[in-house]
């Protein structure tokens, strides 16, 4: 039977490290963006006043819903 040879002492492969010549990058900075007081208000608000926009379209659209039932219903009883 073929058994594979090994080398009597293994060794450790080379460690050769890779110095890189070029200079790290430079990390820009961002321009600083100043955030008026009114600016936050208005967001706030608009926040405020989409949120109640949803949750008027939710109330409208449930109310559709039921008043389609109980039409439904009326309709079914009334064709008997």
């Amino acid at each position: 039977m073929f058994l594979p040879k090994y080398p009597d002492s293994p060794t450790s492969p080379p460690a050769h490290t890779h110095a890189s010549t070029e200079p790290a990058p430079v990390q820009r900075s961002l321009p600083s963006v100043s955030i008026d007081q009114k600016a936050v208000i208005a967001l706030v608000v608009g926040g405020v006043v989409l949120t109640a926009l949803l949750a008027a379209v939710a109330v409208t659209a449930i109310s559709v819903a039921v008043a389609a039932v109980v039409l439904r219903s009326m309709l079914r009883d009334h064709r008997r």
